[in-house]
């Protein structure tokens, strides 16, 4: 975990290249947000971000996320929101709650209850799966209506969804966003994160309200 420092005004500038993808596409920048996605890389990325005017920042492993949050000066860290959106294991949860705001890959019944427990009210978007990938994580669609109610009912407050597009045309990912939009649009639900670098235009041509960016931001992410 490092990668090269790149400096808050450089990171400034590649988010506007990323806003300006957003505007070609057919979407407001306005009105789509950018998660800087900081995972695999230091404190510094998180900094940058900030400084750059990106205060939603997306983490995705528990070990390195605890580590790297109480190097972070506290005017930092009092401005970003830490979305986790990394696949999450239920007894890794009480390690997370003291560092995430928003919890992003809500999947299944057991995450919900260990959430309720140590995170009562937290907020969180339903993790669907639309590429048919189990190791991505996501709960099936025909199941989604059910584990919402869950997470309703143990007093999780359900913002939205995420969901990963498969790795396919443009045309079939379109679709397949399409389908979470749908699934968002149907329970009143009204954030949809939606899109990576590397399928950002089919998420913004489906209707997402949030695109999670890493490389577009610092580069090639270090191996994990």
């Amino acid at each position: 975990m490092s990668g090269a420092p790149v400096e808050p005004d450089e990171v400034r500038r590649r988010a506007d290249v990323v806003r300006e993808r957003i505007a070609a596409a057919g979407g407001d920048p306005d009105h789509i947000d950018i998660v800087a996605v900081t995972k695999g890389f230091g404190a510094w990325a998180i900094e940058a971000a900030c400084e750059a005017g990106l205060t939603l920042v997306g983490e995705s492993y528990v070990q390195e996320m605890a580590a790297k949050v109480p190097e972070l000066p506290a005017s930092t860290r009092e401005q970003i929101e830490i979305h986790f959106i990394g696949t999450l294991q239920s007894n890794k949860v009480r390690h997370a709650a003291r560092s995430v705001d928003v919890w992003q890959s809500v999947d299944r019944p057991s995450l919900v209850a260990e959430l309720a427990k140590r995170v009562p009210g937290a907020r969180v978007l339903l993790q669907l799966d639309i590429a048919g990938v189990a190791a991505q994580g996501g709960c099936p669609l025909a199941e989604a209506p059910d584990l919402l109610e869950r997470a309703r009912q143990a007093g999780l407050d359900v913002v939205g969804v995420m969901a990963i597009g498969p790795q396919a045309d443009p045309h079939v990912i379109t679709e397949a966003f399409r389908s979470a939009v749908a699934f968002a649009d149907d329970h009143a639900l009204a954030h949809r994160s939606l899109g990576m670098t590397g399928d950002l235009e089919a998420a913004v041509a489906s209707g997402t309200t949030m695109v999670r960016v890493g490389t577009a931001l610092f580069g090639e992410r270090p191996p994990h």
